[in-house]
Parts: C-alpha cells; sequence; structure tokens
C-alpha cells in the first residue's frame, strides 16, 4: 500500500511518544487540561458508567468515581505511557457492546482513518453508551503554520508539510453523524500560550509528544538558517507587548450516545401540534405564486 494514503507516520507516532513519556510531568499541560475539560462535561450527566475505556494514556484522570466511572481501563499503542491494554487506536481490540462509556483525550487526532476510528467506537460502546472525545483542531498552531509556510517561500520557493492539519468544527460534526453516533455535540476551546521564542515552543511540543510526524515530513537535514527566517517571521506577526510569542491551540470536543430506543428522537416532519405563527403571535401570510 502506498504511503500516499496515509497522512501520519504510525510507527514515529509511537516512538515520540514512548520518548515523551518522561517528561509529561513538566510538559503535559494541555493533556492535563484536557482531562479536566472532559471532567466537567461528565460532571452534569447524572450516569453510571460501570465499565469506562480511556483511549490514551498521557493524562490521568482524578477521582474518576465522582463521576460514575466505576472501573476504568487505559488503551495506548505506547507501552512507555504504562496503559492497562497496549493497542493501537485505530484497530480496537475489543467486541461489539463492551463498554458504558469511552472517553480520548487529545489521542485521535493523528489517526489515519478518523471515521473509522469512531465507527470502532460507537460499536465498543453499549446501546446508550456514551463517547467523549478530544482532539486538536484546524486552529491549532497556526501561527507557527504561517510562518513555516512564509520561511519556505521565502528561502526555497514553496512549502513542504511541517505542520499537521486538523479538522474544524463542521467536519467533526460531520464525521460524528457519518458515524452513527446519536444526539452529537461539538464544541472546542481555544488556549494561548505564550513562549520566549519558536525555539522554545518547538521543544515543547517535541517533549509533550505532538512534533511533526506526517509521511510527507521533510526527511532531510534542515538548516538553522530556515529556523531563524521562522523566528524572525513569527515574531513580527504574533508578539505579545512583553516580547513573548502567542501559540494557539485548539481542542474539539465532541460527544455522542450510541443508539438506544430510549434516547429523544426528532418528531416527524408534519407531526407538530402548533402552528410557528401561533408561537410567534404572527399572521401567516401565504406567499405569491
Amino acid at each position: 500500500m502506498s504511503d500516499d494514503i496515509f497522512v501520519f507516520d504510525r510507527r514515529l507516532i509511537r516512538t515520540k511518544r514512548a520518548r515523551s513519556a518522561q517528561h509529561l510531568t513538566q510538559h503535559g499541560f494541555l493533556f492535563d487540561w484536557t482531562g479536566k475539560q472532559i471532567i466537567e462535561r461528565l460532571s452534569v450527566i447524572k450516569k453510571k458508567f460501570p465499565f469506562t475505556l480511556q483511549i490514551g494514556g498521557r493524562t490521568t484522570l482524578n477521582n474518576p468515581q465522582n463521576f460514575g466511572i466505576e472501573t476504568l481501563i487505559t488503551l495506548d499503542s505506547t507501552p512507555a505511557l504504562s496503559p492497562a491494554i497496549i493497542a493501537d487506536e485505530e484497530i480496537l481490540p475489543f467486541k461489539d457492546d463492551a463498554f458504558d462509556l469511552i472517553f480520548s483525550p487529545l489521542n485521535l487526532h493523528t489517526t489515519n482513518d478518523l471515521p473509522g476510528a469512531l465507527v470502532q467506537i460507537r460499536k465498543s460502546l453499549k446501546d446508550d453508551g456514551l463517547f467523549i472525545g478530544a482532539l486538536l483542531g484546524g486552529e491549532t498552531l497556526h501561527e507557527l503554520r504561517h510562518a513555516m509556510n512564509q520561511a519556505e517561500i521565502e528561502l526555497y520557493g514553496g512549502q513542504s508539510p511541517r505542520v499537521a492539519p486538523f479538522a474544524d468544527l463542521p467536519q467533526m460534526g460531520a464525521l460524528m453523524q457519518r458515524a452513527g453516533f446519536n444526539l452529537p455535540v461539538i464544541d472546542s476551546e481555544k488556549i494561548t500560550v505564550t513562549y520566549d521564542n519558536t525555539f522554545k515552543l518547538m521543544q515543547d511540543l517535541r517533549l509533550m509528544g505532538e512534533s511533526n510526524t506526517m509521511v510527507q515530513r521533510v526527511k532531510h537535514f534542515t538548516s538553522r538558517r530556515f529556523f531563524q527566517k521562522v523566528e524572525e517571521i513569527y515574531r513580527n506577526n504574533f508578539t505579545e507587548d512583553d516580547g513573548r510569542i502567542t501559540s494557539t491551540f485548539e481542542v474539539i470536543f465532541i460527544l455522542g450516545w450510541k443508539p438506544h430506543d430510549s434516547q429523544q428522537k426528532p418528531l416527524k416532519p408534519g407531526s407538530a401540534k402548533t402552528r410557528l405563527s401561533d408561537a410567534l403571535a404572527t399572521t401567516e401570510k401565504e406567499l405569491p405564486c
């Protein structure tokens, strides 16, 4: 199978995440923040989840039993993260109807077949089971993408993929519906982080395991001249008053239920018992043909 079918190098992803495992205490702020956001979303759902799966082991939920979670197991493709189950999230090793809840804090945005992964998650849920996912969204690192693209144009007359493309809100909504989830809810949060310079930003990305893993990435040596140009462009466009540069991380949250007869369903067309004009206290007029 040709490499151009794939966007991400899954073997490289496992290698980089393994290397970053020992640094997550100092550089895992994004995963810890995302885990807290998932807990907030769970806190408003008054339901018990006897058997729960966490996809991605770069954060640990504190006191999950306080939010209806009774038994929690973690899956990750990286043994260094000490998951209960070592497996690739693109090929879930579970039978259908296995879990009451599945959640994934920042682990699905580098899958090559995200629609297929979502379908597998839905099948692994019991009827009326809940899925909550968090993925990096399209606005993530837009400043770095701009600076790198502009630097390549100025120095080399072209561009190469250096910052991964991520899905946006409408795309994620469509993917959730396509995967067969019921009552989907999609929202996003943007986090702005400041750094001394682009070198500190890229170091942070590397130590959290989120540096470039695209198949079509530049694989030859990149000169310091290029990175100095990136720093110049970045600083000229995205600098705070205190001289620090800004970097955006967009996290898209997706929530959906495996269909069940007890769930709310939209009314059939024409089944309404009250006219819209009555509800709005207006007079209904026919349009001329």
